[in-house]
């Protein structure tokens, strides 16, 4: 029996899933889910994948559509001809050519609804004397 890291699920094209999932290992996405999900590991969406939910994972890789609140432990890729709508939570990410993300997305270390305004307030310009 394969250790539950190495362990690939799918959810094949065709397939559709309304309800709640927990997952201790990886897991393929290629038809349509519906309600939260939970992936101990890795998180792939195919370019037929749809999702629409709740998600937390340690890592993402979107080439499909996904609707909802993701938040990853570590790393989400959204792959040319992806599109994200919701909530973003990683520590990195990378954004190919051709995605579509409407939403918000938050890298920091704070904890999410506890952002910190990083942002300093712009400074009066000054004056140039020729």
């Amino acid at each position: 029996m394969q250790k539950a890291e190495t362990m690939m699920n799918i959810l094949g094209n065709g397939t559709r899933f309304k309800g709640n999932i927990k997952v201790a290992g990886s897991l393929r996405i290629d038809g349509e889910f519906e309600g939260g999900m939970t992936i101990t590991e890795t998180l792939i969406v195919g370019k037929s994948g749809k999702i629409k939910g709740d998600l937390k994972t340690k890592n993402c890789i979107i080439g499909g559509y996904i609707n909802g609140n993701l938040k990853s432990d570590e790393k989400v890729e959204l792959q040319s001809g992806a599109k994200f709508e919701g909530e973003l939570i990683c520590k990195k990410l990378i954004i190919e050519e051709g995605v579509t993300f409407d939403g918000n997305c938050m890298m920091s270390e704070t904890k999410h609804g506890e952002r910190e305004q990083k942002l300093k307030p712009l400074e009066k310009p000054q004056k140039v004397e020729r």
